[in-house]
């Protein structure tokens, strides 16, 4: 498993491919979940736990691993399922997202698989840990449910919408108010922020939860003779969705000549130093780690200067 993420290059060879590598496991039952291998830093046995005092009931405690203190969330019990007790024996998944890294305690890890998006289904509607999944597969005729990290993370150590007052200040952002822009997120944690910073600056907004209905969405726009590049500001687009991933639909829009011209605006919790050769090869405008507000803004500022 330590090998899982060795090359740059074999990670961007799934860019605009419309595939992806999942990590599959199981938390505190026989049922199958995942994240993304692009997430991942390394899997291995729990090293020894500190516990922390007034902790978040989902955290077990942290560890630390090569002089770097993580804490250790409790996967199972954080998606509203019975909780996993800490052993010596048990497994974590170290992973990165948003420019934090964090361990999560799991049941035990199955296997890595290469799968298409188109085999990525959005999840059904309904109760209970539903609310966590961003998406389900089927592998040998079983249902895989993959884990909406980012609603987990925000409900144990929720992030700032608020653009700081130096940077609403700045009178070039007063061209946004009124423009429209598309927001592409498969989590509904990531749009609400999105669209909650968006308002501060007066933009309206459309969303789309993957890049399949967003293409379609901006199809029809096209077809009904909209100049895009008058429509929408810009794109904010999610790199890893259901169905359509944020590279494809870049690489869909780069394609159509309606399109084309359209501002594109990668924006994912993914982060390290594959990131610029995937907005190289796709051909997005710009590239933006979730989630920051100020970042945010400063690439809408760049956006409106092209109109200067």
């Amino acid at each position: 498993m330590a090998g899982i993420l060795d090359s740059v290059d074999q990670r961007t060879q799934l860019v605009g491919e419309n595939r992806l590598e999942i990590l599959m496991f199981r938390l505190a039952g026989r049922q199958l979940f995942a994240i993304n291998v692009f997430k991942v830093q390394e899997v291995l046995q729990l090293p020894k736990l500190t516990l922390m005092p007034q902790r978040h009931p989902h955290v077990c405690g942290v560890v630390n691993l090569r002089g770097q203190t993580l804490p250790v969330i409790d996967l199972s019990q954080a998606i509203g399922m019975r909780p996993i007790t800490p052993s010596e024996n048990s497994t974590i998944i170290v992973t990165e997202y948003n420019r934090s890294v964090q361990a999560f305690l799991v049941g035990g890890v199955d296997r890595i698989l290469n799968l298409n998006w188109e085999s990525i289904l959005p999840p059904p509607g309904g109760a209970g840990r539903q609310h966590y999944l961003t998406a389900i597969t089927k592998v040998d005729d079983q249902i895989v449910e993959i884990i909406d990290v980012e609603k987990v993370l925000s409900e144990i150590a929720p992030m700032s919408t608020k653009v700081s007052d130096e940077k609403l200040a700045d009178p070039l952002l007063a061209k946004a108010v009124g423009r429209e822009v598309l927001l592409v997120d498969d989590s509904t944690v990531a749009l609400n922020q999105l669209r909650e910073t968006m308002s501060q600056l007066g933009l309206r907004t459309h969303s789309a939860s993957d890049g399949l209905k967003a293409l379609q969405l901006l199809k029809k726009w096209a077809d009904s003779g909209e100049v895009m590049t008058d429509k929408l500001l810009m794109i904010f687009t999610d790199a890893e969705m259901p169905e359509m991933d944020g590279y494809r639909l870049t690489t869909e829009i780069r394609n159509d000549p309606r399109l084309k011209d359209l501002y594109v605006v990668l924006h994912t919790s993914l982060s390290g130093s594959f990131n610029e050769a995937m907005v190289k090869k796709v051909g997005c405008d710009n590239f933006l780690s979730k989630f920051q507000p100020d970042k945010l803004v400063d690439v809408i500022r760049e956006r409106l200067q092209l109109d200067e």
